[in-house]
């Protein structure tokens, strides 16, 4: 029996998106292993201000790839995000929203429970 995913609270981890389909696996979820190098353990609601920071820092999460089953992301979309893209927008000022229960365990060993938690979609009073 494998062992269960878990999320920043300990709770088993709640999927991210399956429209777009998202993780490392492609399975929805924010899961990791060792060959997951980028460390896709962030579940963050994209925001223009990140697609395009994202973008100017070489990753271009808007165009579709079709030979890679990516439709391209849009603001509202939910993705699973390498924690290290995660802090580099952080201190640049333009961290997108996080969704806390999507979000693995293992994100607790780059940020603290409660940086993350000033980013929870859950948090915000208003989008």
């Amino acid at each position: 029996m494998p062992d269960i995913v878990r999320n920043v609270f300990g709770q088993p981890l709640v999927p991210c998106s399956f429209d777009p389909l998202t993780g490392f696996f492609r399975d929805g979820c924010c899961k990791t292993n060792q060959e997951d190098i980028g460390l896709h353990l962030v579940c963050a609601i994209m925001s223009e201000e990140f697609l395009e920071f994202s973008y100017q820092r070489g990753n271009d999460l808007i165009t579709p790839r079709p030979e890679f089953q990516f439709p391209g992301l849009r603001a509202g979309d939910q993705w699973c995000l390498c924690i290290t893209r995660w802090q580099e927008a952080l201190a640049n000022g333009c961290a997108p929203l996080i969704k806390l229960e999507s979000t693995h365990l293992n994100a607790l060993d780059h940020v603290d429970l409660d940086t993350l938690k000033l980013f929870s979609i859950e948090n915000q009073t208003e989008l």
